[in-house]
């Protein structure tokens, strides 16, 4: 039980991991601050109080100030200010790690601005946990949180995601899943491997894994529940026949007037092939002509 605050904190904004789903996965390090802090401000007051409860953290008397996308804007000035005046703030968001898919990154930039120091309390995150369960590249990744609501805007952001090198992670609600699925296949490629992880380390969790054609059949017709994570591997590497290369690498120069290497960046990333595979053949084809 930490009911006793018997240690102070140094003056700053604490960016607090909280657990994404069992309220174990929280640190010893950020039960600490969060017994410490001189203020606390959450995305959620409740959600915080009934985690603090679990693990016998009291306010007494503390201020637990709420701090969202709508009240943002009026409130960071009031945080700013306590901060300056040499109290420590923690900041906790609804679920896992503050700033990703998160309202806390406008109070990081107001408080560098103001000269106050920022430190990270580290823990649980649905994007990195996805990827542990994904069982695909690491390598590489973008994290692409919420697309767009609208299919037009939401197949507009997919296709300038189409050729990034590396697994895109997205966060989706249980009401669009099936809907992104589908624009997923069709600006994507129904053959890229993928997995849809539901309620990570709550009871039900549950990790669907193959290709986006697959998947997404799986979801047509059903009403999930629970909050999503899509994992979506790389493009696969695409075997194109030299014939074929040689031509659109002789459009890309003469069509087009590129120099070779220009014309070499224009249709490896068209083709979503590897620079030095197409810039060998590039040679090749310099020294029959």
């Amino acid at each position: 039980m930490l009911t006793n605050r018997d240690q102070s904190l140094d003056s700053g904004l604490y960016f607090v991991a909280t657990p994404i789903g069992s309220a174990r996965d929280i640190t010893l390090r950020a039960l600490d601050v969060l017994r410490d802090a001189d203020v606390l401000a959450a995305e959620d007051t409740r959600n915080t109080r009934h985690l603090m409860d679990i693990h016998g953290i009291a306010l007494n008397g503390r201020p637990l100030i709420a701090y969202h996308d709508h009240n943002g804007p009026r409130q960071r000035p009031r945080l700013i200010e306590m901060m300056r005046a040499g109290q420590a703030l923690a900041y906790v968001s609804d679920a896992g790690t503050p700033l990703i898919a998160d309202p806390g990154y406008a109070l990081a930039r107001d408080a560098l601005a103001a000269g106050i120091k920022i430190h990270t309390v580290p823990g649980a995150s649905a994007v990195l946990s996805a990827l542990t369960l994904a069982g695909l590249p690491t390598d590489r990744f973008f994290f692409a949180g919420f697309l767009p609501v609208k299919s037009v805007a939401r197949r507009k952001a997919l296709k300038d995601m189409e050729k990034i090198p590396g697994t895109l992670v997205f966060y989706e609600s249980p009401k669009r899943i099936h809907k992104m699925l589908a624009d997923l296949v069709q600006e994507l490629g129904g053959d890229r491997e993928s997995a849809i992880c539901r309620e990570i380390t709550k009871k039900f969790e549950e990790v669907r894994r193959g290709s986006l054609a697959t998947l997404v059949s799986e979801y047509e017709n059903v009403s999930p529940r629970g909050e999503f994570v899509v994992v979506v591997g790389p493009a696969p590497k695409r075997a194109i026949p030299d014939d074929a290369l040689d031509d659109m690498l002789i459009a890309a120069r003469k069509a087009n007037g590129l120099s070779l290497r220009d014309a070499v960046d224009s249709v490896a990333a068209d083709l979503v092939l590897s620079r030095k595979l197409v810039y060998r053949r590039a040679l090749e084809l310099e020294k029959k002509t």
